[in-house]
């Protein structure tokens, strides 16, 4: 259950630990935002021990497919996990998953944020 489920806690540290091969990228490569849904039964009963592991089996698939995706943050409610990742394309998004093992039953691109400043401007 631990595989299906990595994905959260991700930290800047996986995103410097760079190969040659991952130095080529394209620097004019656009970052896109998504919102991934992961439908993941008692996600929000997992101990801290299994989130520390799917953290970790999530930023070695990161490390692996390199700097070009990257994992942002994690909501875990419930019965789902919310992710937020930043990659050129959605096809990253479910590379990630399905190279980790893990669910993403929707990715969405976000189009737009707003928070409570959002009000004033």
């Amino acid at each position: 259950m631990i595989i299906a489920l990595v994905l959260v806690g991700y930290t800047s540290f996986a995103q410097q630990l760079t190969t040659k091969k991952n130095l080529k990228i394209n620097k004019s490569t656009v970052m896109k935002t998504y919102v991934i849904e992961r439908e993941i039964p008692n996600a929000g009963k997992l101990t801290a021990e299994e989130l520390k592991a799917i953290a970790q089996k999530s930023n070695s698939v990161l490390k692996e497919m390199g700097p070009q995706i990257e994992w942002q943050q994690s909501y875990v409610t419930g019965n789902k996990i919310y992710c937020v990742y930043k990659a050129p394309n959605e096809e990253l998004i479910k590379e990630h998953a399905r190279k980790g093992g893990f669910p993403a039953n929707s990715v969405s691109e976000v189009a737009n944020m707003i928070n409570p400043a959002t009000a004033s401007h």
